[in-house]
C-alpha cells in the first residue's frame, strides 16, 4: 500500500536532525512538500533539504523558534505565503534538561514545557484557521513513552509530554466536525542527539525490558507519522499512537 501525500503541503517542526529530519524525508519520498523548521541550525536544515532535493522531492527550510507565539504564526504564514494551503502539520520540536527534581532550576522547567508543550498549542493555533477553512487537516504531535510511564530525572520532559497527550485529545474533540484529526505519536527510545547523552547502563536496561529487544529506529518513528498524515488515516483522531517495541504496554 503506498501512502500518497501528492499535493500535499507539510510543516515539520524541529527537523534539521533526528526523527524531525528522517519525519521530512519520508513524508518528501511519498510526495509532500515539506518545510524544515529549525531555530538554530541553518547548516542542518540546509542538508535536510538538500537530500529531499537529491531525492526528487521538494523542501525548503524557515527558521522560527515556535517556543514563541509570534515565530510559530510566522511560520505557518510563510508557508501559507509560499505554497498556498497546509495540510499536515507534525509538531516535533523538543529538548530535554535532565535533572532530579530537588535540584531543578525553574528556567530548566520552564524552557522544556515551552520548546516541548508551549510549542504544540503555539502552531496548532496558528494551523487552525487554514485548516479549518480548508476543512481538512493532519496534525501529528510527536510525545513520549516518557509521558505515559514516566522517568526518574525527567519530571519536566515527563510532564510536557504527558501534557501534549491530553492537549491531542481535546483538540482532536474540538475540530473533528472540520475533518480536521489530531493524533500522537509516543516513541520509545531511538538513537538521537536527545537520547546519546544518556548513561549505557540506562540504555541496556531500556533494551533489555523492551519485548523486541533493541532500540527503535528513526525511520519506524517516521513511517507512523506517515500513515496518520495519509488518507488511510481518516477515521483516526484523538490517539497515541506507541511506537517502542513494546516498552510501554497501556
Amino acid at each position: 500500500m503506498k501512502l500518497d501525500l501528492s499535493g500535499k503541503v507539510a510543516v515539520v517542526t524541529g527537523s534539521s536532525r533526528g526523527i524531525g529530519a528522517g519525519i521530512v524525508k519520508t513524508l518528501a519520498e511519498q510526495g509532500a512538500k515539506v518545510v524544515v523548521n529549525h531555530r538554530s541550525s541553518p547548516d542542518g536544515a540546509a542538508e535536510v533539504v538538500a537530500a529531499v532535493k537529491g531525492a526528487g522531492g521538494e523542501a525548503i527550510a524557515i527558521q522560527a523558534d515556535v517556543s514563541q507565539s509570534s515565530e510559530a504564526q510566522r511560520l505557518i504564514k510563510e508557508t501559507v505565503d509560499t505554497y498556498g494551503q497546509i495540510d499536515i502539520l507534525v509538531n516535533n520540536a523538543g529538548t530535554t534538561r535532565d535533572t532530579l527534581l530537588m535540584t531543578m532550576k525553574d528556567e530548566d522547567w520552564d524552557l522544556v514545557l515551552k520548546t516541548n508543550l508551549s510549542s504544540t498549542y503555539y502552531c496548532c493555533k496558528a494551523v487552525m484557521r487554514p485548516m479549518m477553512k480548508k476543512r481538512s487537516g493532519r496534525i501529528i504531535n510527536i510525545t513520549s513513552v516518557v509521558g505515559l510511564a514516566g522517568q526518574a530525572g525527567q519530571t519536566n520532559y515527563a510532564a510536557s509530554k504527558a501534557g501534549i497527550i491530553g492537549f491531542t485529545k481535546s483538540l482532536a474533540k474540538e475540530v473533528g466536525s472540520r475533518n480536521i484529526t489530531v493524533n500522537a505519536v509516543a516513541p520509545g527510545f531511538v538513537p538521537t542527539a536527545l537520547t546519546e547523552v544518556l548513561p549505557e547502563a540506562m540504555m541496556q536496561s531500556v533494551i533489555a525490558n523492551t519485548p523486541l529487544g533493541r532500540l527503535g529506529t528513526v525511520e519506524e518513528i517516521a513511517n507512523a507519522v506517515l500513515f496518520l498524515a495519509s488518507d488511510e488515516a481518516a477515521f483516526i483522531t484523538g490517539q497515541v499512537l506507541t511506537v517502542d517495541g513494546g516498552l510501554v504496554m497501556q
